[in-house]
């Protein structure tokens, strides 16, 4: 039987401005308002980057201790924090925020072009990550932009710094990263162990069709702002929960039944 589908709306990232969609949230209460948005729209998780103000990249702990607090008195919605931050962080400055044990954090098991930058992840880096997620016992989504990060979460396995089932992260489309051609989703699924979980992020006009074949092959969805602004060609998107809503419109449609927080947590073992 195909599992409920889990929607994780990406809401902010790091690199997309308001110049990009003037609809990208900033502050603790715009992303928690715009989480609240996604949940209704058929999110069970949403997934945050830290920002000031301005719109700076933050990987700041009260920054997310604010964003946490924020969601929680509004949304049942889970909370995944980005362990990626920006390219420029350190590891540190990256990992800080965990002791506030979100439901889940990303792990992005490999270094990898991104776009006119490096996004630097060495094994030591990979493994000081791991180790943060362990001690505070947050579940980890691990982050895929290409091939080999799978056969390194497979040898974190092996070193006990991650144990399954796993869940992963495929994000398709990034330029330098794995293209957004769908027969990459199906050999990156092909790869992953028997009883792990996985979820596609299509990148800019990938995003949409790659979102359908994830739901057609039962696997999960990310969609949001972060991953592209616009809601059709030339349309800028209101928000990610309307990128939500559509693929919710779709799954349904398909016969998918739309996973609540509550029956992501189980799918997701987050206990």
């Amino acid at each position: 039987m195909t599992q409920p589908l889990i929607i994780t709306a990406a809401v902010n990232g790091a690199e997309t401005m308001r110049e990009h969609n003037p609809n990208v949230p900033y502050t603790p209460e715009e992303i928690a308002l715009e989480a609240v948005r996604c949940r209704e729209a058929g999110a069970s998780m949403v997934h945050v980057h830290g920002r000031e103000d301005d719109g700076t990249p933050t990987q700041a702990r009260g920054a997310f201790a604010e964003i946490l607090t924020e969601i929680r008195e509004r949304s049942d919605i889970l909370v995944q924090f980005s362990t990626g931050g920006a390219v420029w962080m350190s590891v540190e400055e990256r990992i800080e925020a965990l002791d506030l044990r979100p439901d889940m954090a990303t792990l992005t098991t490999g270094t990898v072009n991104f776009g006119e930058d490096v996004f630097q992840n060495s094994l030591p880096l990979i493994r000081t990550i791991a180790e943060r997620l362990n001690q505070y016992s947050v579940r980890p989504e691990i982050e895929i932009f290409d091939t080999g990060m799978v056969d390194t979460a497979l040898r974190l396995v092996k070193e006990g710094l991650l144990a399954g089932p796993l869940h992963f992260d495929f994000v398709l489309g990034v330029p330098g990263g794995m293209g957004g051609r769908p027969e990459n989703l199906d050999f990156l699924v092909g790869m992953i162990p028997e009883g792990s979980t996985w979820t596609v992020a299509g990148i800019g006009r990938y995003e949409l069709a790659l979102a359908k074949k994830a739901i057609d092959m039962g696997g999960h969805v990310r969609v949001g702002l972060e991953d592209n602004v616009f809601v059709s060609k030339g349309v800028l998107a209101k928000g990610s929960h309307e990128l939500v809503a559509q693929v919710a419109e779709y799954a349904r449609a398909r016969g998918r039944e739309i996973a609540t927080p509550a029956i992501a947590r189980e799918l997701l073992s987050l206990g």
